[in-house]
């Protein structure tokens, strides 16, 4: 379909908002308008704009029945409302439209224009008359874009100067701003000191409006927050409860902040940026897999705050170059450097468990010693971009990847060696082979990162994920031997000894080359049934002597943490795939199932040994009996 066609495709009309609605509602005559004092300049608010206006309403005899003016009977606080966000009577949303800044208007409203119009957002006051025709006198102070905070329009922003950037302030941020305040009516609160007001965002040090108008703003932006009464918390910038305030105008600088981000939300892996980098965050940080550039000094959080390591003494002043997504470095370290800009310095307070417990430690780092990292990123390199290579290059690239998946396969590194995997994956979705030889060998490298993935899901306990991920590769060839090996294997950790039976018999039929590694396997499956079936027999030994009370406990028996099963050799294939993965002989250690997928193997067995009618009656009897153990 060309352009010209989609042109005279007719449009979707956006449907009406209930605001929209009611102004179809208006009559001719319901609503007048008298210009009292004209306003400045030609614009006038719309939809999104905060407005600031008094109101005076009086009877058509000139008695005031309300008024926001202190010289009229009211507090002297001017109304503030965003249009199209606040609700307001049917004449204001129409007539405030119309205004200019500055300017005093008369509007005459009929009942129905203000709160007597069927369904009104807006109850009436008490005692008001909202069956009488008023005299609605409105001069608009001001009106502006406004951003609004929270839902409830308790919290508004007014942007004087834009800042620096798009990154804002969040928990646990340090924040210096100069902050000076006003009650609604214009009265000082207090006035900005000479030095910024230093806080850190969470900890309730300002009024919550306050912090979460800041939480809008850029780095060196000056903005008016507009805070109501209902978050105005007390804090030490305002010492005093603000009960007898119904809003406070805050004027904010946001001078700077400093980045303190909480890695994994418990408070124990911090990083605190404490030099600033080149670049916006976080688009000009290390975020995929890069080669980094770093110095860092290594101190324990001892008493004697020991240094263990600096790469400007210890290693001649030259920087520690390593590749991300490998493991190289402690898992902390390697999280927090992928938060940074290049020429950031950022202290790291980290705990053991992402430290060197789980990494060789260097000399004088004691098992379970938290860790404090000054690290600098000096600059990093960003893998290569695919755009534009050809097809060889590309698989070129592929292949260079998938060897570091193997290497990290082989070192028990299984989430890494799958990331790496299928961050290939990912990029083929970009690829499109120009004939049926690609085509072949694009097919082909896919399948075999599927398998590798497969692989991975297995050793990390996630037979399922490992089935689904082999049928990819069986579903594009239903007889690729070594996705049915793969998902054989997959089925036996899950106990689905049928359905791993099926895939090494297909094998066999499919590919008399890979009977060996079949029959291998298949003798591996029967030695898992029989194992089995025994401790079946073992469970279930006096079962019919115990009285029915204590079947219970047999049951319990049932939801015990299935046994790991070790798997066979692999299929021996010419590509470098087997040399990857023949170190899938360790053993798998299965996440815990629901009790009935562990159960069903040995009620199974347990069945074929004593008649099938009297192991669905044992089976009844021991659902029967958990699930009032459950419910008891």
């Amino acid at each position: 379909m060309d352009a010209t066609e989609q042109n005279h495709l007719p449009k979707k009309k956006k449907s009406e908002t209930e605001d929209e609605k009611r102004r179809k509602k208006i009559v001719p005559g319901s609503l007048l308008k008298a210009v009292v004092r004209p306003g400045g300049g030609e614009s006038s608010p719309v939809d999104g704009d905060q407005v600031i206006y008094h109101c005076t309403v009086r009877t058509l005899d000139g008695v005031v029945v309300e008024s926001t003016r202190s010289e009229c009977g009211g507090r002297g606080l001017p109304i503030r409302d965003v249009l199209g966000k606040s609700k307001l009577i049917l004449g204001l949303l129409e007539g405030i439209p119309t205004m200019h800044k500055a300017e005093i208007a008369m509007f005459k409203m009929k009942p129905e224009m203000h709160y007597a119009e069927k369904d009104c957002p807006v109850s009436a006051p008490d005692n008001f008359p909202k069956d009488d025709e008023l005299h609605f006198e409105i001069e608009l102070l001001d009106f502006s874009k406004a951003k609004i905070a929270s839902d409830d329009l308790g919290v508004v922003k007014k942007i004087i100067n834009e800042g620096e950037g798009w990154e804002s302030p969040r928990e646990p941020y340090e924040v210096k701003a100069r902050i000076s305040a006003k009650s609604g009516d214009g009265q000082v609160i207090f006035s900005p000191t000479e030095e910024p007001y230093f806080f850190t965002f969470g900890k309730s040090e300002v009024p919550k409006g306050l912090e979460i108008g800041i939480g809008t703003m850029a780095r060196k932006e000056k903005a008016v927050i507009y805070v109501r009464k209902q978050y105005l918390t007390e804090s030490p910038l305002m010492h005093i409860i603000a009960q007898d305030l119904e809003e406070v105008h805050f004027e904010v600088e946001l001078v700077h902040f400093i980045q303190v981000r909480d890695m994994l939300g418990d408070g124990r892996l911090m990083k605190r940026r404490i030099q600033d980098g080149r670049g916006e965050f976080p688009m000009d940080c290390p975020l995929q897999d890069s080669r980094l550039s770093v110095h860092y000094k290594g101190m324990l959080l001892n008493e004697e705050k020991t240094i263990f390591y600096d790469s400007r003494v210890c290693n001649n002043d030259q920087p520690l170059e390593f590749s991300s997504g490998e493991g190289l470095v402690p898992e902390g370290f390697e999280m927090c450097t992928r938060l940074m800009l290049p020429g950031e310095i950022a202290l790291v307070t980290c705990p053991p468990d992402y430290a060197y417990d789980k990494f060789p430690r260097p000399p004088g780092v004691p098992e379970g010693a938290h860790i404090q990292w000054e690290i600098e990123l000096l600059n990093f390199e960003t893998p290569r971009d695919w755009t534009g290579l050809n097809f060889q290059s590309i698989m070129n690239e592929a292949e260079n990847i998938r060897s570091t998946g193997n290497r990290l396969f082989k070192e028990g590194k299984f989430e890494l060696a799958k990331a790496k995997y299928e961050k290939v994956l990912r990029e083929f979705n970009h690829v499109n082979p120009q004939d049926d030889e690609e085509g072949k060998v694009f097919g082909d490298t896919r399948n075999m990162l599927h398998l590798n993935v497969a692989a991975c899901l297995l050793k990390m306990g996630e037979w399922r994920k490992s089935v689904e991920t082999c049928n990819k590769v069986l579903e594009a060839k239903p007889g690729h031997v070594k996705g049915l090996f793969r998902r054989g294997m997959a089925y036996m950790a899950g106990a689905e000894y049928e359905d791993a039976r099926n895939d090494f018999n297909t094998m066999i039929k499919v590919d008399k080359s890979s009977e060996a590694d079949a029959t291998a396997a298949l003798l591996k499956l029967k030695q898992k049934e029989h194992e089995a079936e025994s401790k079946a027999r073992k469970q279930f030994k006096g079962l019919f002597d115990k009285k029915p009370g204590e079947i219970t406990e047999v049951g319990s028996e049932i939801r015990e943490e299935s046994k790991t099963i070790e798997e066979v050799d692999e299929t021996k294939d010419d590509d470098d795939d087997d040399e990857t993965l023949e170190e899938e002989r360790t053993v798998s250690t299965e996440r815990k199932r629901k009790w009935s997928e562990k159960a069903w193997p040995f009620l199974k067995n347990v069945m074929l040994q004593i008649g099938i009618q009297l192991g669905v009656a044992l089976l009844g009897v021991l659902i029967f009996q958990f699930v009032s153990s459950r419910f008891t």
